[in-house]
């Protein structure tokens, strides 16, 4: 018996990697579902909500880097919509299935029609719908290659009528090309580099997610500039173990020895940051920014130069040309001014609150005493993200994961559903808002029926914390 169009796909998505499908499965997904349960290599996971399940591909596609989620005609692919919003904008690869009615009535506002196109074409970098079994391989191949390598999501709208047709063999490439190509400067923009770095005296370096594969040489590289180091949240987990050179965040998370450190500095280098909160960036000294995609050079800062690289690669061509600078007094006292403010922020930990009203930062704190080595952390939107950035360390071997550009609610309970399910040898621990895990609260029977130990820590002020406090303010 030939296989179909759909079987076809499930045995690309096997090729790319992908070992779940998260979904909610409707008449027009039958066929999908059928070949997976058929091919047997790729887990289906009954989530209660599709964003929930966008949000748990998400959190898989950052551990792992492929994740894939599916969704019915109609309201299935507007549920997905925020999770996929979620995984857009923090740049990891998701492929999505958005199965439609039957092709034969696209138009005629058929019950449950969507149109897709329009319907996601702002939270993806390929959106496409296959009507006929000649187009599906060559547009499904060409969806997860732009997922992998721009770093997004890729939407694949397949038609009920499509999925159940014979495949056709395509005449184009069906395996996946996962490439690593080596992106640094020209060797003229590093010297022109190392020339900036060797003449100013106050260097601080601030790194973004970016920088989290480069921490060995972003340690060398404070060393040698004599430079304090700064993070955001998303490179927190990657750039602040085993660094000496530290000085925590800045912007509304952080603390004031990020800020301080990098508004007294003469030359600021952003590395792979695309921190948005201009009020924080400094306007009055130097700065250099480095950051594989070049569109992001200077949006967020007035640049003395801007570089397209990769940190990682760009750092080691960049090391060696560099002089190792004797002068300390800079990173002195502003390691000196960071020791200070978490002194500062144990007297909140010390407080530990009276029966029924636990200061959240003493929760925090011993959480983070507590967890293992490798434990993985997902944070929802709000306090949760002041606790977790505050107050959790990075070990270089945990991971936290939250929604911090897209800024959604309620994703942090989804997410431990994603790294639970692609990492149950590591510990998973949710740190959820009561508002936030109440908005898909169904999604706990997906946890029970998956027998999941994740670990769910609800910081209950029974309001919307984040946002009473601005109001307040």
């Amino acid at each position: 018996m030939a296989k179909n169009v759909a079987e076809q796909l499930v045995e690309m998505l096997v090729e790319a990697g992908v070992k779940r499908v998260y979904a909610v499965t409707g008449d027009s997904l039958n066929y999908f579902n059928d070949a997976v349960r058929r091919n047997g290599k790729i887990k289906w996971i009954h989530v209660r909500n599709e964003e929930a399940g966008a949000f748990a591909a998400a959190a898989e596609a950052e551990l792992d880097g492929i994740a894939c989620c599916a969704g019915s005609c109609g309201p299935g692919h507007v549920h997905l919509i925020n999770g996929l919003y979620d995984a857009h904008r923090s740049h990891v690869p998701v492929i999505a299935i958005a199965s439609t009615i039957p092709t034969g009535e696209f138009g005629t506002e058929f019950f449950q029609e969507t149109n897709t196109i329009k319907l996601f074409d702002d939270c993806s970098y390929y959106n496409q719908v296959a009507t006929t079994a000649e187009q599906a391989p060559r547009m499904f191949q060409t969806a997860i290659q732009t997922a992998i390598h721009k770093k997004g999501v890729s939407v694949f709208g397949l038609p009920g009528d499509v999925a159940e047709m014979d495949a056709v063999e395509s005449v184009t490439a069906m395996q996946i090309f996962r490439n690593k190509p080596v992106i640094r400067p020209s060797d003229g923009e590093l010297a022109a580099l190392a020339e900036l770095l060797n003449e100013e005296k106050r260097v601080m370096i601030y790194c973004g997610i970016g920088a989290t594969e480069a921490h060995d040489e972003v340690v060398e590289l404070a060393s040698k500039l004599k430079a304090p180091v700064g993070f955001s949240f998303r490179g927190k987990m990657g750039i602040q173990y085993d660094n000496p050179y530290s000085v925590g965040m800045t912007g509304l998370l952080g603390q004031p020895s990020g800020y301080h450190a990098m508004h007294e500095a003469d030359l600021v280098l952003l590395l792979g940051t695309d921190f948005p909160y201009v009020n924080f960036m400094p306007v009055k000294n130097k700065i250099i920014q480095i950051d594989e995609r070049p569109e992001r050079l200077g949006r967020r800062a007035k640049l003395t130069m801007g570089l397209c690289g990769d940190v990682a690669d760009s750092l080691k061509a960049l090391l060696p040309l560099l002089k190792a600078k004797t002068d300390d007094k800079f990173l002195k006292s502003q390691l000196e001014f960071y020791e200070k403010v978490k002194e500062n922020q144990q007297v909140y930990v010390k407080d530990q609150g009276e029966e029924n009203k636990i200061q959240p930062e003493f929760v925090a704190e011993t959480i983070n005493r507590l967890a293992a080595h490798d434990a993985i952390f997902t944070v929802d939107t709000g306090m949760c993200c002041v606790w977790g950035a505050r107050f959790i360390d990075g070990t270089g071997k945990r991971k936290m994961l939250g929604s911090f550009n897209h800024g959604s609610m309620a994703n942090a309970m989804p997410m431990a559903i994603g790294a639970a399910l692609a990492h149950p040898e590591q510990p998973v621990i949710a740190l959820c808002g009561d508002g936030g895990l109440s908005m898909l609260l169904g999604d706990l029977a997906t946890i029970k029926q998956y027998n999941l130990p994740i670990k769910l820590v609800v910081f209950n002020n029974r309001a919307l914390g984040m946002v009473k406090l601005e109001m307040e303010v």
